[in-house]
């Protein structure tokens, strides 16, 4: 696996965005990363589904904790076709819209995907095409 310091950018997860964004200990692992750091547009709606179903507090509100959190260094990465296209072709991926989109927006990218989510690795360790970063 790759190590995070020598990696000039990466696609975040949105939980890998959220414990960095939050300081959450989580993300300790993480943060080691010097990259250019991008979150897909389909993180933002993750993020804000999450805050309105009352399964993640964003302080002071939702719009401002995205707008705080997509700020300098953190690039946002809107969704193409091409990444919606593929984000279909994903052989055997599991059922998750939003992580397809997640992967597939690394993959269009060329870039890595940082997360800590299993079932990303596994499905990777199957696929070369995408890379995930560890600690």
């Amino acid at each position: 696996m790759p190590r995070l310091e020598s990696t000039r950018a990466a696609v975040l997860d949105t939980h890998v965005w959220v414990w960095l964004s939050s300081g959450d200990k989580r993300g300790q692992a993480f943060r080691s990363f010097t990259g250019q750091p991008i979150v897909s547009a389909i993180s933002v709606w993750e993020v804000s589904m999450l805050a309105s179903k009352g399964r993640l507090e964003l302080k002071p509100d939702s719009r401002t904790w995205i707008e705080d959190n997509l700020k300098d260094p953190i690039e946002h990465e809107p969704l193409s076709p091409e990444i919606c296209v593929d984000s279909c072709a994903l052989e055997n991926f599991q059922g998750d819209p939003a992580d397809r989109l997640i992967v597939a927006t690394a993959m269009v990218l060329g870039v890595p995907l940082i997360t800590a989510d299993r079932e990303m690795i596994a499905w990777a360790k199957k696929h070369p095409e995408l890379t995930i970063l560890g600690t």
